[in-house]
């Protein structure tokens, strides 16, 4: 069975539900349901194009083509949330075993006079309610701590630490009056001059402030799960009751806010949403949104420049703190954005990327374009979009180590259209050093047979000191490592890059998103289906020690066990793929199977695998002279090339020269018929045979006796392949269908127009 009758679409993720006709606040809306969140748009704006395309006009941007999109999005940022309070936890824990606590005999003191009645495992119930205002972005992650962990919603995600209390504490949960301040807070929230303190707040901090206000009165206004703990009284260790840990995001460019109100829905960990949008008209339907779906205390909308909020937190530590998650979703280039994005972001938070411009990063049209957005030039052929995938992560890189912030990605998809990134950004000048080796370039023969080869700018080995510790040495890489002139046919080769040549993908991570998967509503998530299937070809085409056996997803015992980084040092050993349907193309044969093509592989003791980025491609650790080999095997043993098909000056030709079995064959060939076609009578045909003849006989090779050896065997004194195109052992084993490649829905299918940002109360 081929890759296409294997690969079916998942059509019904594509096709949302039709819009319902609601009135809201006096007004007539069409209502969008799409996972657990509703979304209104106006009907005096929105115009349908015609029954099952899109809208011809709109005022705020909305696609339903990308639901895929937000769908991992949620699931992506769910397992990064519970990743997060894993490590948090395991802080807390590593904390506590080193004896951590009190500190001073002064702490001890006011322990014993009964001060902080109550500590457990050298944490006060006082220190695991407050929380210390952050001053300092680069230590703000360093700085959390936990409480003892306990389930929370149905046992969804582990307990995280709080940040360590300090000479002015304030409660996490939202106080009487100022819920939203608290429950809903964002980082581009100002800080207040310092007043007199609220008199309230003070008695429910500490129970002896002369406060105006009872401190009984005060907390009976407050739900029962927003109260903070009674400090006389602490109960046992294992109902000791604390807060929410901060998690928040900032979705930059939010249009309708639809990505803003899911996440705050759909993801438990999340205390915090800030929905921003450069359109006023953007930012009043985010606020009907989120006031639609009951959000106000969780998301707030914000109206201004996505770059100058988010260089205020990058700059301004006391009066912000940086986001958790960064989730840029521009029309277009996410290019403008990186530099403000990776200082946004907390040091382990996560950047998520999507770009649509594939006519820019996936094509050589415009390259002056590709290189400005993403300082490298683009590649021709069918690795063009991996090779975009690439060069917007080495953008993410460079911007990010400008600042001594290193990258992983953890998951890299091209999907339709657009890509979409998620990059862990992590604070490590060591590891910063380390991205000059996994930088590289490529020399690809795209006029030619395909074959590529890559260029790496630097080298990283990893060393021993005397006393034992690791650490990595840095030198320059030797080049060039390929000639002006493709090796195999000849033709010129043309330089893409520089771009990415690390892993992309963390194949823990992919494994903790696909576990989430049997426990989805397929309603709510109708994307399923192609989640699983994209997820699991990206797990696939890891070639790499640290990925799962047979793709299979890894299970762990909990969310209270992160998953492991990759080896900062780490290069892709095996980037981009080939296509058999190019080479076939160059050779003028039919295609050999998959299977065929995997028995092949496999059998030479190599590995294959797809690629997510082009239906029939394959990925494998075989180098390009085993990859020509096989098919001049395929020519001779199933497919004999039909008679002048190819000619001298092609690139198949010249590939077909180097067949071991058959050196020089061709050559003789066209030589003769260059004599007889060029002869004038008989006499003359018989100098030009003889001619050629002549000129064979100058140009084989001459084969010199060694000493024990035995003339003849291969002219280059290597053995031949023995390729068997075994389709029995390339033959994948039975399972579950899988939606790898989705196809075109329905008419008017792509990225849509860009939003004209029209009045919206219209």
């Amino acid at each position: 069975m081929t890759s296409t009758q294997h690969d079916h679409f998942d059509r019904a993720a594509t096709d949302p539900q039709p819009p319902n006709e609601i009135t809201f606040q006096g007004k007539e809306y069409n209502r969008v349901r799409e996972g657990l969140a509703d979304i209104l748009n106006s009907r005096a704006v929105t115009q349908q194009a015609g029954e099952g395309r899109a809208p011809a006009k709109q005022s705020v941007f909305y696609n339903p083509i990308q639901q895929f999109n937000r769908d991992l999005s949620v699931l992506a940022i769910r397992a990064f949330a519970e990743d997060l309070a894993a490590l948090r936890l395991v802080r807390h824990e590593r904390k506590l075993a080193k004896g951590g606590g009190p500190r001073s005999s002064k702490k001890r003191k006011r322990h014993n006079a009964g001060d902080n009645e109550g500590a457990v495992d050298g944490v006060s119930g006082a220190q695991c309610a407050k929380k210390a205002a952050v001053t300092s972005r680069s230590t703000s992650e360093q700085q959390e701590i936990s409480c003892p962990a306990r389930e929370l919603n149905e046992g969804q995600r582990a307990a995280a630490p709080f940040k360590k209390a300090s000479d002015h504490h304030s409660i996490e949960a939202p106080q009487p009056g100022v819920a939203s301040a608290h429950l809903g807070q964002t980082a581009d929230a100002t800080v207040q001059k310092k007043e007199a303190p609220n008199t309230a707040e003070l008695a429910s901090v500490n129970p002896t402030a002369d406060a105006t206000v009872p401190k009984e009165e005060a907390e009976d206004t407050m739900d029962p799960l927003q109260k903070p703990p009674d400090l006389d009284h602490v109960p046992p260790k294992d109902t000791l009751p604390h807060l929410d840990p901060p998690f928040r995001i900032l979705d930059a460019l939010s249009a309708t806010g639809l990505r803003a109100v899911r996440y705050a829905k759909e993801i438990s960990q999340v205390t915090s949403v800030t929905a921003n949008d450069l359109l006023p008209s953007a930012t009043a339907s985010i606020r009907i949104n989120v006031e639609y779906n009951g959000l106000a205390e969780k998301v707030r909308p914000s109206t201004g420049d996505a770059k100058a909020l988010m260089y205020e937190v990058a700059t301004n530590h006391v009066r912000m703190r940086p986001y958790h998650v960064v989730d840029l979703d521009p029309y277009g280039t996410a290019a403008p954005f990186l530099d403000a994005a990776v200082q946004a972001v907390t040091d382990g938070g996560l950047l998520c990327v999507t770009c649509t411009d594939a006519g820019i990063y996936a094509s050589v049209s415009w390259l002056e374009k590709t290189y400005s957005q993403y300082g490298g030039l683009p590649w021709k052929g069918p690795q063009s979009h991996e090779a975009g995938l690439r060069l917007i992560l080495n953008a993410v890189a460079t911007s990010a180590a400008r600042y001594g912030l290193a990258i992983e990605p953890l998951l890299s998809l091209n999907v339709d259209f657009y890509v979409r990134l998620f990059i862990r950004i992590k604070r490590s000048p060591a590891e910063v050093k380390c991205l000059a080796s996994k930088t590289m370039v490529a020399y690809n023969c795209d006029h030619g047979c395909g074959a590529f080869s890559i260029q790496y700018l630097a080298h990283t080995r990893e060393k021993e000191a005397k006393n034992g510790d690791k650490f990595h040495s840095h030198a320059l890489a030797q080049g060039p490592t390929a000639t002006p002139r493709c090796e195999h046919c000849g033709f010129k080769t043309h330089v893409a890059g520089p771009m990415w040549g690390g892993p992309l993908h963390n194949p823990h991570f992919i494994s903790r998103i696909l576990n989430l998967l049997p426990s989805l509503d397929a309603k709510v998530y109708a994307t399923i289906p192609r989640i699983e299937g994209m997820l699991t070809l990206a797990l696939n085409e890891t070639l790499l020690k640290e990925a799962p056996p047979s793709g299979a997803p890894l299970e762990f015992a909990g969310v209270s066990e992160p998953f492991p980084p990759l080896d900062p040092a780490l290069r892709d050993p095996y980037p981009f793929f080939f296509n058999p349907s190019t080479l076939s193309r160059t050779l003028h044969c039919s295609r050999p199977s998959d299977a065929q093509w995997r028995g092949a592989l496999i059998g030479l003791g190599y590995r294959a695998t797809r690629s997510h980025t082009e239906p029939g491609s394959i990925r494998t650790d075989a180098p390009w002279h085993v990859i020509w080999e096989i098919m001049r095997e395929w020519v001779r043993q199933k497919h004999p090339i039909k008679e002048g098909a190819i000619t001298k000056g092609m690139a198949g030709w010249e590939i077909l020269q180097k067949d071991r079995s058959k050196k020089g064959f061709h050559v003789a060939k066209q030589e003769l018929r260059d004599a007889i076609e060029k002869a004038d009578g008989v006499q003359g045909l018989r100098e030009s045979v003889q001619a050629a003849l002549y000129r064979i006989g100058a140009e084989a090779p001459k084969k010199e006796r060694v000493d024990g050896e035995e003339e003849g065997g291969d002219d280059d004194g290597e053995e031949p392949l023995k390729v068997v195109f075994d389709e029995k052992l390339g033959k994948e084993a039975a399972g579950k269908k899988l939606v790898r490649y989705q196809v075109n829905p329905r008419p008017d299918w792509g990225p849509m127009c860009k939003a004209k940002g029209g009045d919206q109360s219209a």
